[in-house]
């Protein structure tokens, strides 16, 4: 089944990425930024991405943008990522590096005849969290770092902002056609469930909710550590869905990651979302709803996983990562009461820790 492309988010993710070979890479890296380096590829689900390397070890991230993608969203990451590095000088965020002209991007003609925008970032050291053992205190630390990444956001305006992108948990509604492609019976109903569970509780309450830019990823793969510290937090990448939405969105997409690795799957998101708090404190009405939307980032993940990783089998391991956790979430969250699962998740909230 294919998502309809009546949309930018759709188009971008019914567009196959660039595929420019790597010795061209290197050609229009030295010709635009006056950089000699070699080129190897980075995995992405949208762009080309590729890490170039000069012979004295300096490192940059060189990102071809999917066809499909505006010429305003990649100015608004871009403009995103400067704002960040005036408001917050401290946050450890990839800087965008210009071409020789003076450019933060260019249009590239490729030897196919193909036209896209590139755009050359700074490379971030660290070992990204996936790879470490995780710790209360690494869960604090990935919290505390989105709080302060979210205040410097705060304020930020773009024109291209409020761009479509379906991986937005609050307009999850738009998704309900793909329950038709989840083959297995159980699965669809626990899909179904959850897609009721966020229409009657979610969406009649975001239009009241405040909203700002979020970084809209914030994940075990996007966050980088220290390797000797691995709860010092030492880079976030992957700004590609950037965008204007409710910012509890921002806490329940990110927390939602932690269910994994623990006996108790709410232990992890509990200790993130109360290290947010402490930061950032949620209101009452965002409180309400974070659980919800804890499950309706799982409920998109698998959606749209699943129906990429059909369209894509090349891709199928990268775009199928989040997969198999989404589903055991939602598995999980089904087995208990909405109000026991909020009540587990803001444990830290209401017992005082943060005060």
């Amino acid at each position: 089944m294919m998502l309809k492309e009546h949309s930018s988010g759709a188009a971008a993710l019914n567009t196959a990425a660039p595929a420019v070979s790597l010795s061209e890479i290197q050609s229009v890296v030295a010709a635009r930024y006056g950089i000699e380096g070699t080129a190897r590829l980075l995995t992405a689900e949208r762009d080309q991405n590729c890490c170039i390397e000069q012979g004295n070890g300096n490192r940059y991230v060189f990102k071809i943008s999917n066809p499909s993608e505006s010429a305003s969203v990649v100015d608004f990451q871009i403009a995103a990522l400067n704002h960040i590095a005036g408001a917050s000088p401290d946050l450890p965020i990839p800087r965008v590096v210009p071409t020789l002209a003076g450019h933060s991007c260019e249009n590239v003609t490729w030897r196919d005849g193909s036209i896209t925008l590139v755009r050359m970032l700074s490379y971030l050291d660290g070992v990204q969290i996936k790879e470490t053992e995780r710790t209360p205190g690494q869960r604090r630390s990935m919290a505390t770092c989105l709080a302060q990444l979210n205040l410097a956001l705060h304020g930020f305006s773009h024109s291209a902002a409020s761009h479509d992108l379906l991986w937005n948990v609050s307009a999850a509604h738009r998704l309900n056609e793909q329950l038709e492609s989840v083959i297995h019976p159980d699965r669809r109903r626990l899909a179904e469930e959850f897609m009721r569970r966020f229409k009657q509780h979610v969406l009649p309450s975001l239009l009241a909710l405040r909203s700002q830019v979020i970084h809209n990823d914030f994940h075990l793969y996007n966050v980088l550590v220290a390797p000797e510290e691995p709860d010092r937090i030492s880079g976030i990448i992957d700004f590609g869905d950037l965008l204007y939405a409710p910012l509890v969105g921002e806490v329940a997409t990110a927390a939602a990651f932690h269910m994994a690795g623990c006996a108790d799957p709410f232990e992890g998101p509990a200790e993130f979302v109360g290290a947010y708090h402490r930061t950032l404190a949620l209101t009452e009405p965002e409180q309400e709803i974070v659980t919800d939307l804890m499950a309706t980032r799982h409920l998109i993940t698998a959606l749209i996983s699943e129906w990429r990783a059909a369209r894509y089998p090349h891709n199928r391991d990268y775009i199928l990562r989040h997969n198999p956790a989404a589903w055991e979430a939602l598995a999980q969250m089904a087995e208990i009461s909405r109000n026991n699962a909020r009540d587990r998740l803001l444990s830290e909230i209401r017992n005082g820790r943060n005060k």
